[in-house]
């Protein structure tokens, strides 16, 4: 089995070690994986040389979030040379704008209504992370959700237990009240994916589009000329796809002549109904890998 996107702790929204993902993909049979954290390289060292130990073939990754046609997009890196000053240089471009970024977000999560949210709570809950001075949207839902002043409140009702938004609650949460267009979003300069494309391609690795069916919903038009910028291939089949759309997404990139590839984004705790391994990959997984072969991966 292989699972090629999921995320450590050197992610803002991510629980695990490298080490414990590594061990979490022995134990679940994976035996291709790679680490991709949002804009960040540091996992790689140490998942590399643990899934060695492990008997898995480790490919080193990255998301990196990027911009086409005004839209926010994540694109994976694989193949990489995470020593590349590149990788460093992205990191602090992102984490520069993450203070001003989350303290927009709670104001604007403020004006909601949730008037009892403040910098203190979010700030227990990141004192342990990598992104200390990053407030994701996950984390909103998670000081909210634990607050019993809140217990009874309808902008949370669909978050919780039996809730149609609760299989993936903190997750579901960012997607309705902070991603793009949404009312607690708060803007971050994001390079160009051509950019990013090109950044990638200068140490020799491999660019994916990540869930195209979550970032191109209702834009499904921009995927023709994300194929012409020159990326590689595209993440077909995603635990975010429904069959129909990872076929879609896998007869695309057939027509294209790029590759398809599977991956989980296996979080933790922020997706917890997701699973390393839970991409809907079965009969192209053997396909995937030799197409990672063909790619020097």
């Amino acid at each position: 089995m292989i699972d090629l996107h999921m995320h450590s702790r050197y992610s803002d929204d991510g629980t695990y070690t490298p080490s414990e993902l590594v061990e979490q993909c022995a134990a679940a049979g994976i035996r291709v994986m790679s680490v991709t954290d949002h804009n960040c390289v540091k996992a790689n060292e140490e998942a590399q040389r643990v899934a060695v130990e492990k008997g898995i073939r480790y490919i080193p990754g990255i998301e990196i979030d990027c911009t086409f046609e005004q839209v926010n997009f994540h694109v994976l890196g694989y193949g990489i040379d995470f020593r590349n000053g590149d990788f460093a240089a992205i990191e602090k471009h992102v984490a520069d704008q993450s203070a001003r970024a989350s303290l927009e977000r709670l104001e604007k999560t403020r004006a909601l209504g949730f008037t009892r949210i403040t910098e203190k709570d979010l700030l227990a809950l990141s004192e342990n992370n990598y992104w200390q001075k990053s407030w994701t949207g996950e984390m909103f839902a998670e000081a909210l959700l634990a607050m019993p002043g809140y217990a009874d409140h309808p902008l949370l009702k669909p978050y919780r237990p039996g809730g149609e938004r609760s299989d993936n609650p903190f997750v579901n949460f960012y997607w309705d009240y902070y991603s793009q267009g949404k009312p607690c979003h708060a803007e971050m300069d994001f390079p160009a994916m051509e950019e990013i494309i090109d950044t990638v391609h200068a140490g020799h690795g491999v660019t994916v589009l990540a869930h195209p069916g979550v970032n191109l919903k209702g834009k499904e038009e921009l995927l023709e000329d994300i194929f012409k910028l020159g990326i590689d291939g595209i993440e077909a089949f995603s635990s975010y796809h429904s069959p129909e759309q990872a076929e879609k997404f896998y007869r695309a990139a057939k027509v294209h002549h790029v590759f398809a590839t599977c991956g989980s984004d296996y979080h933790g705790k922020t997706k917890p109904s997701i699973e390393i391994g839970q991409h809907g990959c079965t009969e192209a997984d053997g396909e995937v890998e030799r197409a990672l072969e063909r790619m020097g991966l």
